[in-house]
């Protein structure tokens, strides 16, 4: 019998009440176990639940809310009333546009490719591509703050606490790169954007498939090789002893799914020294590569980069990549509150060109058919003008862009109202657009579930969301 000090937890529950709290933990922990297995194997390739085209996801995700009438939802209406107050009292998250006074868009558009899909001049880059992108008019979110949208956008709710969308695809699917995580984020190495590493977090998910921070200047993981340079075959044999150490330290805490993951992260971090450095080098790109994505422009560089960087992600085998804008002017660089011309061209100055250059590149080397690619914000902007120039957040309407992994080429779907405010036809909730993407990678989002405190969880939990997959999105 172990001594005071010794007992643990379990031998507390197995010695007291007649041994019945014992039993009641090893039912819970079966359940538990049932539910998510803890095993060296966790980043395995898995099987979908059907046959679909896509393997991978990349996300451009754009903080702070590009201006949907601004750039891809022309307003004919908006330029008849400027200046007129609007018939309805919009929402408005700041002060400055108390006046509900309708601002036409400062932007010519124009139509682009064989579809004639209509968007902005500012951006051609992005509109030479039309012909591969579906453009998505009538999205929607449920909150008006930076925040509480992105969380929403990227796990379906506004609160914090629920896993990530790259975080379910990779328990669901796994890594086809046994050297390299499932879901790999890219972010300006001078910061982070607006919300920071919430946006990537694992929720009550095992641990392993939190999304990783890899950097695109420097060291591209921190910590990755030793300080002090030695032998391979010393290497091995210590890393070897450290395997025993950790599984011998695991065995009283089975149902601890952050020290298993930390284990596997440890041990796929030396898988990684070899791996990493290489697929990272971009030395073998060829300078026309280079230049395509902008690298050979200051504005352009960082972000470029780590579009190339995805396409290089994906093309090794990764399942999840979100790719972060520049945190200059400000870690929300889509935020046109002081003026919706100049704050737009300023970050297009650094998408427009990296993002349509992915699209190419992945065409051209044959990935885009099995690779969806995502560019949105978290949100849209008001239709009436604050302070003048700028607009305020709006939850109503956004628009996004998606491109391969067997969604619509040339498509445009849904419509807002005459001035853009709320999207009234063919609907679609950042719910409706987890489900979709999910379908398209094989997945059902109701089929897919992680038992957690008694209740079985989902991705898009549509009992409560309704979420439903958009087949009018899909070729």
């Amino acid at each position: 019998m172990p001594t005071l000090h010794q007992l643990t937890r379990r031998d507390m529950l197995r010695m007291s009440g007649l041994g019945v709290g014992s039993i009641a933990f090893d039912w819970l922990e079966a359940k538990s176990s049932e539910a998510a297995p803890a095993d060296v194997s966790a980043l395995s390739p898995k099987p979908p639940h059907f046959t679909a085209p896509a393997k991978a996801v990349i996300v451009l995700m754009q903080n702070g809310g590009p201006g949907q009438m601004d750039l891809f939802d022309p307003k004919p209406a908006l330029k008849k009333l400027d200046g007129k107050v609007h018939s309805e009292r919009v929402e408005m998250f700041q002060k400055g546009s108390e006046a509900n006074k309708l601002l036409a868009s400062p932007m010519k558009f124009r139509k682009y490719g064989k579809c004639g899909m209509e968007m902005a001049e500012v951006m051609p880059h992005i509109g030479s591509v039309a012909d591969e992108w579906c453009l998505v008019r009538s999205m929607f979110n449920y909150h008006n703050n930076h925040t509480e949208s992105l969380i929403a956008f990227n796990t379906g709710r506004i609160f914090a606490g629920r896993p990530s969308l790259g975080s379910w695809i990779s328990y669901a699917l796994g890594s086809e790169n046994q050297n390299l995580p499932s879901y790999i984020v890219l972010r300006d190495p001078a910061g982070y954007n607006t919300s920071g590493t919430l946006l990537w977090q694992n929720g009550w998910l095992p641990a392993i498939h939190r999304g990783t921070e890899v950097n695109t200047k420097g060291a591209p993981l921190l910590n990755l090789k030793p300080a002090r340079q030695i032998s391979a075959a010393a290497r091995r044999d210590d890393l070897e002893f450290l395997n025993r150490i950790n599984r011998r330290h695991q065995k009283p805490f089975a149902d601890y799914s952050e020290l298993e993951a930390r284990i596997q992260n440890y041990e796929l971090a030396a898988r990684m020294q070899l791996a990493a450095g290489k697929l990272l080098d971009i030395g073998n790109e060829t300078e026309a590569t280079r230049k395509a994505y902008g690298l050979n422009r200051k504005e352009s560089a960082g972000y470029g980069l780590r579009c190339l960087m995805a396409r290089r992600l994906v093309e090794s085998g990764v399942r999840f990549v979100q790719v972060l804008p520049d945190i200059k002017p400000s870690n929300q660089p889509w935020d046109s509150h002081g003026n919706v011309k100049t704050q737009n061209e300023q970050s297009l100055a650094f998408a427009d060109e990296p993002s349509a250059a992915l699209i190419k590149d992945l065409k051209q080397r044959g990935l885009l058919d099995s690779t969806i690619v995502v560019w949105s914000g978290e949100f849209g902007r008001l239709p009436v003008s604050q302070n003048g120039k700028g607009r305020d957040h709006n939850r109503n309407a956004f628009s996004l862009l998606l491109a391969g992994g067997g969604f619509r080429k040339g498509h445009v779907h849904g419509a807002t109202d005459d001035v853009g405010y709320r999207s009234v036809e063919d609907r679609v909730s950042v719910n409706d657009l987890h489900a979709t993407l999910l379908h398209q990678l094989g997945l059902d989002h109701d089929r897919l579930t992680y038992h957690h405190h008694g209740r079985d969880e989902s991705p898009t939990d549509s009992v409560v969301t309704d979420a439903r997959v958009v087949r009018k999105l899909l070729a």
